[in-house]
């Protein structure tokens, strides 16, 4: 018998977002997508976040020693989303605080992006998931060293059974219908930061 959750659709209402790490003194080694690229991928994932109301939890590991402050962009979308400083867990999984954060809002679908890919991303993505949890890893909304480090971090995780995936497509997957209530917000965040924009920019011109 096949295994349900796989198939199951992500919704705003099961979901949780994890933002794992994404600080300012990490992303200087982020060279597997366009520094510019990543960011704007980022930002729409928070603001999906925001838009839909999905409880967020953001963390940081040492933020006042030499991995920085989280991005402020962050902060400024999400600024009721708890943030949680690790004093010097690598998993965030092992903080109990921040999984005490998780298990908080009942959900057991966890969207997960960070940095580094193959650490901030994907442990406590595996230890979710041993856990039960049904993970999404948000990779362009991450970054790594470079794509080799990618490609085999996007294989261990996916031989772990979590769900690798791309931050327009969790979106999507979450707006369902361009019909629906969020559908024209969501539809303009992605316009915002692809180049989906432009189709967006031709509908919204001819409906002036």
């Amino acid at each position: 018998m096949s295994d349900k959750k796989q198939y199951e659709t992500l919704t705003a209402d099961n979901a949780v977002f994890a933002f794992v790490d994404h600080q300012t003194g990490l992303l200087v080694n982020c060279r597997d997508q366009e520094p510019m690229v990543m960011k704007n991928n980022i930002m729409g994932l928070c603001e999906l976040a925001k838009t839909c109301s999905i409880p967020s939890v953001v963390t940081a590991s040492m933020a006042t020693g030499p991995n920085g402050p989280v991005m402020p962009e962050i902060r400024e979308i999400l600024p009721d989303a708890p943030l949680i400083d690790r004093a010097g867990e690598i998993n965030a999984w092992h903080s109990d605080e921040f999984r005490a954060a998780i298990e908080k809002t009942g959900r057991k679908k966890l969207v997960i992006s960070g940095i580094v890919t193959d650490v901030c991303v994907m442990f406590p993505a595996l230890s979710a998931v041993a856990e039960g949890y049904d993970v999404y890893a948000v990779v362009d909304a991450s970054g790594t060293w470079n794509e080799l480090v990618l490609q085999a971090s996007m294989h261990r995780m996916s031989q772990a059974g979590i769900k690798v995936s791309t931050w327009a497509s969790i979106l999507a997957e979450i707006m369902q219908d361009w019909r629906s209530e969020k559908g024209m917000e969501l539809g303009g965040i992605l316009a915002s930061h692809l180049s989906y924009g432009w189709v967006y920019s031709s509908y919204m011109a001819q409906q002036k």
